[in-house]
């Protein structure tokens, strides 16, 4: 047997990605009757059957996201547009947040630099000094692409965020063979239309990346409240501070991140958006 990537899955079908070649491969009958799902990324055991093949087995997984489901991520990589449509912040402390509670490393790259590059720089400036890698990019003019080149080498990245913002754009800059389907954002509403359907692995140079379909918004689970805080590092280190264990900085007196807002040390949007995702987990009655 050989041991291959899955890259794409459709209608029962899954393109492999072997040592050797890609190949067209259907699930072994206990497979396709088990529970547990079958995702873009699984590392897979296969036999062939003349040009076609059959997965055998699924390895273990390293890591796995739900939206998008994948598996065996490496990092996110978190992609906006610092104009055309305008960046969203509390999506992308959504998608933090959401690398965060997976233990997933996360890096963000705002893309068409050009268009306004003293924005560009304070968006690099604000979440680089958060801790997080920080990247300009423009696929048209190819500013950052070799930077990007170099991050996304030798690992599996997902590239999240919404429509119209140029991940597709940003890939065929990297590899012009994808030729992934893009379009304009429109003028009227700042968005984009979904170009990306389905999730799907592509390969680059040494290493992997998942375009994966625009989404508005990511789902917190109930009751994560205590992880919460974990996955804002900017108000974790202040929250050891805190009068009282377990505080919310909602309305708790002796708050330390409530105090750090107030001094500076901590973005007044990311705390806003913390209160915000802590709603939804835990709201006040």
């Amino acid at each position: 047997m050989e041991q291959g990537i899955i890259l794409s899955g459709v209608g029962g079908t899954y393109t492999v990605q072997t040592d050797q070649d890609i190949l067209l491969c259907t699930l072994r009958g206990r497979l396709r009757l088990a529970e547990e799902r079958v995702l873009v990324g699984d590392r897979v055991q296969v036999s062939r059957d003349g040009e076609r093949g059959v997965v055998e087995e699924i390895l273990p997984r390293n890591s796995e996201l739900k939206r998008p489901p994948i598996a065996n991520i490496d990092q996110v990589v978190a992609v906006f547009a610092v104009q055309n449509p305008l960046p969203s912040l509390i999506l992308l402390d959504r998608i933090l947040v959401n690398a965060e509670l997976a233990n997933l490393p996360a890096m963000i790259v705002f893309n068409k630099g050009d268009l306004n590059q003293d924005k560009a720089e304070e968006l690099q400036e604000m979440y680089g000094s958060i801790s997080y890698p920080t990247l300009i990019t423009s696929a048209k003019g190819g500013l950052g692409l070799e930077e990007l080149s170099s991050l996304l080498h030798g690992k599996i990245s997902s590239l999240v965020g919404p429509s119209g913002v140029g991940k597709s754009s940003l890939l065929n800059a990297l590899d012009p063979s994808l030729n992934l389907e893009t379009q304009e954002v429109s003028a009227k509403v700042q968005r984009g239309r979904h170009t990306t359907r389905s999730v799907q692995l592509l390969p680059l140079a040494n290493g992997y990346v998942a375009d994966t379909p625009g989404f508005s918004q990511l789902a917190l689970g109930p009751d994560q409240q205590a992880e919460l805080e974990g996955a804002f590092p900017d108000l974790r280190s202040f929250g050891e501070d805190c009068r009282f264990r377990g505080c919310l900085h909602r309305h708790e007196p002796g708050c330390a991140v409530k105090e750090a807002v107030h001094e500076g040390k901590i973005f007044s949007h990311r705390y806003q958006h913390y209160l915000l995702l802590l709603d939804e987990v835990a709201p006040l009655y």
